[in-house]
This record gives C-alpha cells, sequence and structure tokens, in this order.
C-alpha cells in the first residue's frame, strides 16, 4: 500500500484525532466510580474503538494513506488504552501487574518498531496483535461498566444478572496473555531480521 504525499486534514486523520481528543473526557468520567460514570465512559470507550477501525478502512477506501495517519493512529489507541486501564487501576478494578504487562509491551515494541524503522526495516505485524487488541477492547468495556446489569430493566432476577467487571476480568487474562505472546513474537521477529 503506498502512502500518499495528502493533507493532514482529510477524514480518517480526523477522526483519529477525535479519538485523542476523547482521552481528557474519558479521564474525567473515570475520576469516580459510580456507575452512571462507568456507562457514559463504556459508551465513549466503544465510540473511540469504532473510529479506530472506521478511521483504517476510509483511508484504504478513499486512497487517502498518509504518513501522519500511519504514524498517530497506533498511538492514538494505545493512549485510550492506557488511559481507561491507569484510571480505573485505583478502584481496584484491575490487577496492577496486568496494567504493566499490557503497557510494557506497547511501550517496548514501540520503542523496537522506532528502530526498525530508522534501519528501513518494517516487520509486519501478526494477526496476534489484532485479537489481542480486539480483546483488550472488550475487556476494558466490561471493566468500565463494573457493575451488576440485567437484560431486562423491568427483571430484576439475580438468575439474570450479569457482572460486568467478571465479563471484563474473563477477556482481560486472555488479552494479557495476547499482549505477552505477540510481544514475544514480535520481539523474536526482530532479533532475527537485526541479526541478518
Amino acid at each position: 500500500m503506498s502512502i500518499k504525499a495528502n493533507p493532514i486534514w482529510n477524514i480518517p486523520n480526523i477522526l483519529t484525532l477525535l479519538r485523542i481528543a476523547a482521552i481528557p473526557l474519558l479521564v474525567m468520567l473515570l475520576l469516580t466510580p459510580s456507575k452512571t460514570a462507568g456507562f457514559w465512559a463504556a459508551a465513549l470507550f466503544s465510540a473511540a474503538s469504532v473510529t479506530d477501525w472506521l478511521d483504517g478502512y476510509l483511508a484504504r477506501r478513499m486512497g487517502i494513506v498518509t504518513v501522519f495517519g500511519k504514524f498517530l493512529d497506533p498511538i492514538a489507541d494505545k493512549l485510550i488504552v492506557m488511559a481507561a486501564l491507569i484510571m480505573i487501576l485505583p478502584f481496584g478494578r484491575v490487577p496492577a501487574w496486568m496494567v504493566l504487562v499490557i503497557l510494557g509491551r506497547e511501550i517496548i515494541i514501540t520503542g523496537l518498531r522506532g528502530i526498525a524503522s530508522t534501519e528501513g526495516i518494517v516487520i509486519q505485524a501478526s494477526d496476534l496483535g489484532k485479537y489481542k487488541t480486539i480483546f483488550q477492547i472488550v475487556a476494558i468495556i466490561g471493566l468500565l461498566l463494573h457493575y451488576d446489569y440485567h437484560p431486562y430493566f423491568s427483571i430484576d432476577s439475580p438468575l439474570l444478572t450479569v457482572n460486568m467487571h467478571n465479563v471484563g476480568m474473563f477477556y482481560l487474562w486472555i488479552a494479557t496473555i495476547l499482549t505477552a505472546w505477540s510481544g514475544v513474537d514480535y520481539l523474536a521477529k526482530f532479533m532475527k531480521v537485526i541479526a541478518k
């Protein structure tokens, strides 16, 4: 896919910038652990996650892939994930070691990609990274919602109660395993390429 020299202000890049602009609002919502704040934070995070897919789709469909967009898009993804995880950490909704694994992997891989790019080396991302991102998104939405929810608002039965924290933790375990696995996979590819 060739990168065209298009202006920064196109629809895909604007969507990416909006995702970054949503981070302060997400942080403000997560200053309180209330159910209402968590619901709106989850809604905002979900909308931002949709724009993550949409900006890439539009850039390819409209033929306006830019250097700026390819640089900023993955950074926007990492920033909003980091913001959500860090903000719910003080409420005890997520184990600190899991946050460390996820954030540590992102920092290390971003650094390795920077080193590779300065050498003119492109290391293709594996599908593991895509699966990792999907599970992270689902996990974070569940952890932001956190509280018990009922499929039908008119029914208040324990049998129909869904604890979103448990749902989030289930997917976070999978996301953490995929995060570590994809990080090791990328590191192995990096070392193999650099050793040539």
